[in-house]
């Protein structure tokens, strides 16, 4: 990578006796911190464009269908965002951006129309920032500037395949990819070894075998002038592992580097049920390995002393009663995987949005007694209502937005933020076709609207009450009583929190029994009021039917 130097090989050699252990059988319990966070997702295409100069490059052109070309989001736009406090005023706690390393150049035609590769899930060179988006040094300074704000940095890894083969994007070597067969979904093998969709090259990460790079890569970076570092870096990494130079070996290096780089904080990993489990478990050893080399070379730039962190995106983990009929497993029908023991410390949960309906308590105790006790005790889940490839995403014509908000940023678990969907932003284009109608421009204009307004202010407060209260997420639920709805969560060592929902407008009275004494100061953090415990209750009076309590902080 670009950043690095020629003194890299005698670091990565220094520090090889220092390697975290990392196996199918030993996970340690999720911090609290990542058991609670709130994550939010972006394409950064459609977020917000900070550098019109960048909008299409490598000779791309703006002649594709309906939402499947770039829009011109890119780096620059998100660190402006990050400079406006936006996402501090969130509550949010880590940022994940689709895929920002270079993309296939040339376009495809998926069925659905003339598609470019702006999503970023079509690598085609994984050691350069794709300049639709930006630059190395755009991502450093993004990465830093959310540092300083205690924002963390998930970035998305694709190691499964490669991007389509179109007239700019040659396909890679026999010995790298597979072509063939389309994924029949038959067990294992079925889902592994074989392509999700027709031009898609899946990698041989099965292999050990060592290979040679693709060509299109040694005659890129030989004409930008960095061929003899690149190749100097692969050298020191293969000498300090002993790994063979197999597909998996490359890839899992050159994810690592931007660790190594710029103190990445935790990946967020693509298509992860589509490759060998063990190789997400080499990827968490050496992410693990090269966060303490960067944290070693950067002491005072670290924000916390957190392991390095990885959710998996598992399509379909948490449908259909998970954890009560399979328990941490993903079953594919001749193989059960537990992937939280090949070096993940939390999966995306694909059963919220389906589940989203339910009324409050058989929602939120369903996912607590899972997450507490049950057989993902102190792991993490990531919850999510829409995202960019669920067409059956939750209410995705915004007519519940503010109930939406409620559900998922006072559900236990980690949650993840779609963006725009704290703006209500269109999931339902109609000229678009596919998972294309899910990925519309960030619709900034509505912040004229009074209605966007207010819902904005809702996720706000909804969101700076979880991320100053861990226990929301990460604690253990308990319902007080049926009405107004009321429940506690605790989490050993944090403040407990009680919330009341669809509470009365004006006067109300919440029972906080059994959870805070009297005489106890406590702030409603949706009003912002002063309350004080008599008789085992609060009374308030407040123009709103939600309540968020929690002890109240001396200020200083």
């Amino acid at each position: 990578m670009r950043k690095l130097t020629s003194l890299c090989a005698g670091l990565l050699l220094a520090a090889s006796q220092s390697l975290p252990a990392v196996s199918a059988e030993s996970k340690a319990e999720t911090a609290p911190f990542w058991r609670n966070a709130t994550v939010y997702f972006m394409l950064p295409d459609r977020f917000a464009n900070g550098n019109p100069d960048n909008d299409l490059t490598y000779g791309r052109k703006n002649d594709a269908d309906p939402l499947r070309g770039f829009m011109g989001g890119d780096l620059r736009g998100v660190i402006e965002k990050l400079e406006a406090g936006y996402f501090n005023d969130l509550g949010v706690d880590a940022l994940w951006m689709s895929p920002v390393y270079e993309q296939i150049q040339g376009s495809t035609d998926e069925g659905t129309g003339r598609t470019y590769a702006y999503h970023g899930y079509w690598p085609r060179d994984w050691t350069a920032v794709d300049r639709n988006f930006g630059t190395e040094a755009e991502l450093a300074e993004l990465i830093e500037k959310a540092r300083d704000r205690g924002i963390r940095v998930l970035l998305d890894i694709v190691i499964n395949h490669t991007g389509p083969v179109t007239e700019q994007d040659p396909l890679a070597p026999k010995s790298w990819v597979r072509p063939t067969p389309v994924c029949d979904w038959t067990g294992f093998a079925g889902t592994v070894s074989c392509t999700l969709v027709d031009n898609l090259p899946d990698i041989l990460t099965e292999s050990e075998q060592p290979v040679e790079l693709p060509p299109h890569l040694v005659e890129k970076w030989e004409r930008e002038g960095r061929l003899e570092q690149e190749l100097a870096e692969l050298d020191a990494f293969f000498e300090r592992t002993g790994y063979p130079r197999a597909p998996k070996y490359y890839l899992v290096k050159w994810a690592t580097d931007w660790v190594r780089d710029y103190g990445v904080d935790g990946f967020r990993v693509d298509t992860t049920k589509h490759v060998e489990p063990e190789v997400w478990t080499l990827l968490k050893k050496e992410a693990s390995h090269a966060l303490a080399q960067w944290r070693a070379e950067n002491p005072q730039r670290e924000l916390d002393d957190h392991d390095f962190f990885m959710v998996g995106e598992v399509y379909g983990f948490g449908a259909n009663d998970f954890g009560v009929t399979r328990g941490r497993d993903y079953d594919f029908g001749d193989r059960k995987v537990d992937f939280y023991r090949y070096g993940f410390d939390s999966l995306i949960n694909f059963d919220f949005s389906q589940r989203a309906g339910q009324d409050w308590e058989d929602l939120f105790s369903t996912y607590s007694e899972n997450l507490n006790g049950g057989p993902l005790d102190g792991l993490g889940l990531l919850n999510y209502l829409t995202s960019h490839d669920d067409m059956n995403s939750f209410d995705r014509d915004r007519k519940q937005a503010r109930t939406a908000a409620t559900k998922l940023m006072l559900a236990p678990g980690a949650v993840q933020i779609y963006y725009g969907d704290e703006l209500a932003r269109p999931l339902n284009v109609s000229e678009a076709k596919g998972d294309a109608q899910l990925r519309s421009a960030m619709n900034w204009q509505d912040l004229e609207k009074e209605e966007t307004r207010e819902l904005l202010a809702h996720w706000q407060k909804l969101g700076q009450f979880r991320q100053a209260h861990p226990a929301v997420g990460a604690g253990e639920h308990r319902m007080i009583a049926k009405i107004p709805y009321t429940f506690t969560r605790n989490l050993e060592g944090e403040s407990s929190v009680v919330v009341a929902l669809d509470a009365p407008r004006g006067p109300k009275t919440v029972s906080v029994k059994g959870v805070f004494a009297d005489g106890t100061s406590l702030r409603d953090h949706y009003s912002d009021k002063r309350v004080t415990v008599r008789d085992g209750k609060v009374k308030l009076n407040t123009r709103f039917e939600l309540v968020l309590l929690a002890p109240e902080r001396e200020r200083g």
